[in-house]
């Protein structure tokens, strides 16, 4: 046998009989991810990849553990590759929160996602929670499963591959929906046709309603940096004027407004957003905007709104929004008399 394979194997069986120190390992590690990625963005393409693998050993689960099983020449216990699981988890759930966390509008619908991930990363870390609740019900597991896949994917597509929001949201949402299938197909062994029928245009539903409420997703790699309602743009600075909170009437009609955004986006990144004027909830104008990714302080971008309603009184926003309708931040404003 191999030397390289007669020194793994002491490891295999360290991890067997300690099996808690694979999941301190996972929670270590991706807490070290969490403070990485937000201190330096270069790390987090390294990091995206590592965690796609991963993702890969989850997908692939029984066939590499019989595969390994033959290439090793003993049975690889079952506590180790309960805790591998785990660990993959913790890994990808400590990756992700900082990304939302960043980029969610807390004051929105985002609030909600963004907190049941971060529910999903306690329940990740806590054994009694994630072994004897979570684990032991399969639907329940499944759609933590599912979960966890679909915010890594949101993640990392835009690090690794430069995919646009719109495309990124589909493909996770696509993956996060097939995956569910096998775990579906095992759920409903036994079960008559009806009831399967019944489950899997469950399964459709909620990939429905994944698209339907995009809206309430953050898009995990788009922030604003900076934001400002103003007067006034500086075209060769491209920096705005004075940020406005009110605004009267007369001079709202005169000068128009402009909305001002500095957008971070990740290197090599082209999306196309957009800046929805709403005035009392009822949108009045939506204007189109390219970004380009790569800038620390963010792409600066603006657009200006000159025609207002004659009852443009009360409280306006600017919804700064991807081409798939997430919402990446607000600007308020109020004209007075």
């Amino acid at each position: 046998m191999p030397s390289w394979k007669i020194r793994l194997q002491p490891l295999i069986a360290l991890a067997s009989r300690h099996p808690r120190l694979l999941a301190l390992f996972g929670f270590v590690s991706g807490l070290a991810s969490f403070l990485l990625v937000e201190r330096k963005e270069s790390l987090a393409s390294l990091i995206a990849v590592v965690m796609l693998v991963s993702w890969a050993w989850l997908l692939l689960e029984n066939l590499l553990t019989r595969s390994l099983s033959r290439w090793l020449r003993m049975e690889l216990p079952p506590p180790l590759l309960r805790y591998a699981t785990q660990m993959i988890h913790q890994e990808s759930l400590f990756f992700v929160l900082p990304f939302f966390f960043t980029t969610t509008t807390w004051n929105s619908g985002q609030a909600a996602f963004t907190s049941l991930l971060g529910l999903a990363a306690l329940v990740s870390i806590v054994d009694p929670l994630y072994y004897r609740w979570l684990a032991t019900r399969r639907l329940a597991f499944m759609a933590f499963h599912c979960l966890t896949l679909f915010a890594v994917l949101l993640t990392t597509l835009p690090l690794i591959y430069q995919l646009a929001t719109p495309q990124s949201y589909r493909l996770a949402l696509g993956s996060a929906v097939l995956l569910a299938f096998p775990s579906l197909l095992g759920a409903l062994r036994g079960q008559n046709w009806r009831r399967r029928l019944a489950l899997f245009g469950l399964l459709a539903a909620l990939g429905g309603a994944g698209w339907w409420a995009r809206a309430w997703v953050p898009p995990a790699t788009l922030w604003l940096n900076a934001a400002a309602v103003t007067l006034e743009v500086d075209g060769r600075s491209r920096e705005p004027g004075a940020s406005l909170k009110r605004i009267g009437l007369a001079q709202l009609q005169t000068r128009g407004l402009y909305a001002y955004t500095a957008i971070h986006a990740p290197r090599g990144l082209n999306e196309r957003i957009y800046h929805v004027w709403r005035h009392a909830g009822r949108e009045v104008d939506r204007i189109p905007l390219e970004i380009h990714g790569g800038r620390q302080e963010g792409y600066r971008a603006w657009s200006r709104k000159q025609r207002f309603p004659a009852n443009a009184l009360g409280r306006w926003e600017v919804r700064v929004q991807t081409e798939a309708g997430q919402l990446i931040g607000v600007l308020r404003f109020r004209v007075v008399e």
